[in-house]
């Protein structure tokens, strides 16, 4: 099934390696080399996918093997804030939803897929390396780490701090990456000591705490939150696009609202409040409770309140599932694209929610 699929796959996303393509084969190993030197090339025999490629057994995301060359795309989109959610070298909805996004701020003709000048104008957004060494400190090692994480949200009250289940977790949400992606870079490396030398994302390492001097510029005066493209727009004081995320935003059991709002709040490390009046599906809790702040709190490490009563823009234990599932209503971000929109939004900001 490998070959055939990956073919596929490739060419639907007009995204080819120079090494792939020299060979006509699947892509390259995934090593810091063949992330770096990855490069774009068009097809130029025009030719469609063999029957092959047609009758195999379209794989799931999940399944695929991450592309060294959608590594670096990814990162580059990361890099310039039109954010492809958890980096794992696999097209999907967020990878195409920030490229549509870049594409547009760049005036370029609108599309999803990647193009050579689109490409040019990703690499040409800078020169460092898309990926670096990261060695595995003392202190990651220790944590302290929640041993087991229950998985309903009343049982979760008596955990105490929401941190971190294991370093793995934890290095790959620092690195704004998939677990699996992490392990797929370093094979040989063991997470749980000390000393090991990790391949990964060359992105801004998500923080922790409070953002001195929030909101930072570029300051953030209105957001769109797009129903029907699953993103977040950021914009600035002057009108312009400063970000673009993709979310997780509401559900058939509570939508997302309609209209506008303005931002009344920004919390950093929040704690989260159950109401038995929000009637989550799973929740059967008669009476109130808190969930103690940290990373795999409900809302992430970041809150974002807005002036219609419950709702919010905030953060996930679970960024691989965003704009991939359903959120209770509110809009949900990954942790790091949370804590960069709440860095930059100013109290007051508008907030329009589209869904045309």
């Amino acid at each position: 099934m490998g070959r055939a699929w990956m073919r596929g796959a490739l060419t639907a996303l007009g995204m080819w390696s120079a090494a792939a393509q020299a060979a006509g084969t699947e892509a390259p190993d995934l090593t810091r080399e063949a992330i770096e030197n990855a490069t774009f090339r068009e097809r130029q025999d025009g030719a469609k996918p063999d029957k092959a490629s047609k009758s195999a057994k379209k794989p799931k995301e999940a399944d695929k093997k991450p592309d060294p060359l959608l590594v670096k795309v990814q990162v580059l989109l990361d890099r310039a804030r039109f954010s492809p959610g958890a980096i794992d070298g696999r097209d999907g909805e967020n990878l195409r939803g920030a490229l549509k996004a870049f594409a547009a701020a760049q005036g370029l003709p609108e599309g999803d897929r990647l193009t050579r000048e689109l490409f040019e104008r990703l690499q040409a957004t800078g020169k460092d390396p898309v990926v670096t060494q990261y060695t595995i400190t003392e202190e990651d090692v220790k944590g302290p780490f929640v041993e087991r994480m229950p998985p309903k949200m009343q049982d979760q009250a008596e955990v105490g701090p929401m941190r971190y289940t294991n370093t793995r977790e934890m290095l790959a949400e620092r690195f704004h990456m998939q677990r699996d992606l992490l392990s797929a870079l370093n094979p040989n490396v063991p997470f749980d000591k000390a000393g090991g030398t990790l391949i990964v994302a060359a992105v801004p390492p998500l923080g922790e705490g409070k953002v001195e001097g929030a909101p930072v510029a570029p300051k953030v005066t209105r957001i769109e939150v797009d129903k029907r493209t699953k993103r977040v727009r950021a914009f600035g004081e002057d009108g312009k696009l400063t970000a673009d995320y993709p979310a997780s935003i509401g559900s058939s059991e509570k939508p997302a609202p309609d209209g506008s709002a303005k931002v009344k709040a920004v919390a950093f490390d929040p704690w989260y409040t159950y109401n038995p009046k929000y009637r989550f599906e799973g929740v059967t809790a008669k009476k109130k409770f808190s969930i103690h702040p940290g990373p795999n709190n409900p809302v992430g490490v970041v809150w974002i309140d807005l002036s219609i009563p419950s709702y919010g823009i905030h953060g996930t234990p679970d960024p691989e599932k965003v704009g991939k599932t359903e959120s209770h209503g509110c809009i949900r971000l990954t942790n790091w694209d949370a804590r960069d929109l709440a860095s930059h939004t100013a109290k007051g900001a508008k907030v329009e929610f589209l869904d045309k």
